[in-house]
């Protein structure tokens, strides 16, 4: 299946000289949740100003559902909802007017039904004749998600989009854009939260100094690139580790009542029986054991640490 994005060697340097981005390279599927992950600066908002037409890559292509996004920039940022990390609308009109008027600017004709779905699912609809500037925070935050969809895009780009928001509001932000996915909508989400990433996102990106340093699905890279820890609790503790454990990396900590063992994810069949094993010859008693997974912040911290 054609990807609805396709990045060609992209790049942007500003008259600044500064470079933003360096040669990127991505396809992103019909249809998926991609969350892009990287510092600040690191170029994921350039990134995505070049693709919704804010700003003029230097070199490189892009299409966006088929259209070039220079060539064909009306056809393609109408497949196009952008949600920016500011809080930015016309506070003095009324949630309802300033969200008909966003689907006005696609040439699309009026739709009080569409508009009435959207307020409802983003619990808008009792506030729909309030004025924005009479919101709270969170709700402005739904407003621009509003107009975001307002023309019936077929991608969402979330550029940042729970910075600021209550958890209660995220996890409903979270459940909308699983429902959105669900009906088709393709979301590519930036975030520092990387929580959001792990819960919701299909594949990942990581983007660092302007380069994208990987693409993988989720659950692979965290599979591929994950560590985990065997904890074992003892009932006795130890002076030190054992000339007999000396095979494994092993970590006794202070007080000689833990022993921990770090190891790459899919090893564990491998090393934890063979481990376990030998603490039973030994007459080494524990009780209790737990393994842990590294997250997927913790593989993202390794991953820009890496090329620092």
């Amino acid at each position: 299946m054609q990807p609805i994005i396709a990045i060609s060697n992209l790049a942007k340097t500003y008259a600044s000289g500064l470079t933003a981005l360096h040669g990127v390279d991505l396809e992103i599927k019909r249809g998926e949740i991609f969350a892009l992950l990287g510092p600040n600066g690191a170029g994921k908002t350039t990134l995505i100003s070049i693709l919704c037409g804010l700003v003029t890559p230097t070199s490189g292509s892009a299409t966006v559902d088929g259209h070039d996004i220079i060539r064909d920039y009306r056809a393609a940022r109408a497949k196009i909802g952008l949600v920016p990390q500011e809080l930015h609308t016309d506070m003095f009109e009324t949630v309802w007017d300033t969200v008909c008027f966003s689907r006005g600017l696609f040439g699309l004709p009026p739709d009080p039904t569409h508009i009435e779905k959207v307020l409802r699912d983003l619990s808008l609809w009792d506030k729909r004749k309030d004025k924005i500037m009479l919101l709270s925070g969170g709700m402005k935050r739904r407003v621009l998600i509003a107009k975001a969809l307002a023309h019936e895009p077929r991608v969402l780009f979330l550029d940042e989009p729970t910075a600021g928001v209550d958890v209660e509001l995220r996890r409903d932000m979270w459940a909308l854009i699983r429902q959105l996915r669900d009906a088709g909508v393709t979301i590519i989400l930036t975030t520092h939260y990387i929580a959001e990433a792990e819960e919701m996102a299909d594949r990942v990106g990581v983007i660092h100094k302007g380069a994208l340093v990987l693409v993988e699905e989720k659950s692979a890279l965290m599979k591929q690139l994950g560590k985990k820890e065997l904890m074992l609790h003892l009932q006795e503790p130890l002076a030190t580790i054992p000339p007999g454990l000396a095979e494994w990396s092993l970590e006794l900590n202070a007080a000689g009542t833990e022993l921990r063992l770090t190891f790459q994810a899919g090893e564990e069949q491998s090393c934890i029986p063979a481990l376990l094993r030998r603490i039973g010859e030994l007459g080494i008693e524990f009780r209790d054991l737990n393994t842990r997974q590294s997250s997927l912040e913790e593989i993202f911290v390794d991953l820009v640490s890496e090329r620092q």
